[in-house]
């Protein structure tokens, strides 16, 4: 066994647990995942692709991960090129959504577009990785989106009316579609044009937008 072979080699877990492979070696592997989603694609990619390109023993990625979805969603929610959001109280409800839009993590980060799109279609066959998708990728993202709009609406930010889970749709919604569909760019002025032109205006739509959108 060399020494690269132990290093990773989990430290032994209780019964009933899964052993971690953790730290640098952990983004290692992660990283290795995305490169070949780039290149191969998530039907075309494989554990045993997986283990050689990142030096490791499949067994080992086995004991870490449920299998090649798991694996596959957390490569793009938890690798360094793409960190999970962070939640922001700024105490306005625009701040709060540039910060998580744009801010590490958010929907402006370079996740490269070939990988999301090919997810987008295996998981239309693939139950597991749509699972995996939903639990680890975006739960995170939506559970930060939703916390921003419940402290709105208790603010008086959002009118009592509003559907909050709909409102909660309208940002990533447009980002996909931007990207995924139109294979459009996604930056700052875009993600303030959504929110000033489209979601501020249906959280407070009683009431006049026009001194709000000049918010920052």
């Amino acid at each position: 066994m060399d020494h690269q072979e132990a290093e990773l080699r989990p430290v032994t877990a209780a019964p009933g647990t899964r052993p971690r492979v953790e730290g640098e070696r952990e983004e290692q592997i992660l990283d290795a995942t995305v490169r070949l989603l780039v290149d191969l694609g998530y039907d075309r990619l494989t554990l045993d692709a997986v283990a050689a390109e990142a030096h490791a023993s499949k067994a080992t990625l086995y004991r870490r991960w449920l299998g090649k979805a798991d694996l596959v969603v957390d490569a793009i929610a938890r690798a360094k090129r793409c960190p999970e959001p962070v939640d922001i109280d700024s105490g306005s409800l625009r701040r709060d959504l540039m910060a998580i839009a744009c801010n590490a993590g958010g929907f402006t980060d370079d996740v490269p577009l070939s990988v999301l799109a090919g997810l987008m279609s295996a998981m239309h066959h693939d139950a597991d990785l749509q699972r995996a998708f939903r639990e680890r990728f975006l739960a995170p993202r939506l559970e930060v989106l939703a916390a921003v709009l419940d402290r709105a609406s208790k603010r008086g930010e959002i009118d009592a009316e509003v559907d909050i889970q709909l409102l909660a749709d309208v940002l990533p919604g447009m980002v996909l579609h931007r990207r995924l569909i139109m294979g459009g760019s996604v930056d700052d002025d875009f993600i303030a044009r959504i929110i000033d032109g489209v979601l501020l205006p249906a959280a407070h739509r009683t009431h006049p937008v026009s001194s709000r959108l000049t918010t920052s």
